[in-house]
């Protein structure tokens, strides 16, 4: 199995990670029918966010968790929908990727979806 090490990993990793999403039953609407998202511009953050997460390149700008409370808004964004996000996600790297960094997009992305649902949640409360 593949070690994640490169800006390359992250591509196929994130690449073959939508590709299930987009098809899932669960949370593949959030992304074809709520927000609409257009591909060519979401995967290049996307490859930027992990490579910051994973590699410390500092080359993602922006606030993620900001970016997902509109779509809260239009659609409430349910602890169901972040497992079922990580279930792919695991999936995807475990499939793909070995070792210490591998490891550390499962952990990191546990802690993601986590604080996301939880966020989430706080917001339409109030």
């Amino acid at each position: 199995m593949k070690k994640l090490e490169s800006r390359e990993d992250i591509e196929l990793l994130v690449n073959s990670f939508y590709t299930k999403v987009i098809d899932d039953e669960t949370i593949g609407f959030f992304f074809k029918d709520i927000i609409k998202v257009d591909f060519e511009k979401h995967l290049p953050k996307m490859y930027s966010f992990w490579e910051t997460i994973l590699f410390g390149q500092m080359s993602y700008k922006g606030n993620p968790m900001a970016v997902h409370f509109p779509i809260n808004a239009m659609e409430a964004m349910e602890k169901h929908h972040f497992e079922q996000w990580l279930k792919l996600w695991k999936q995807t790297i475990e499939e793909n990727f070995s070792g210490e960094n591998a490891n550390m997009a499962i952990i990191k992305s546990e802690n993601i979806a986590n604080l996301m649902a939880y966020k989430m949640e706080m917001a339409r409360k109030l």
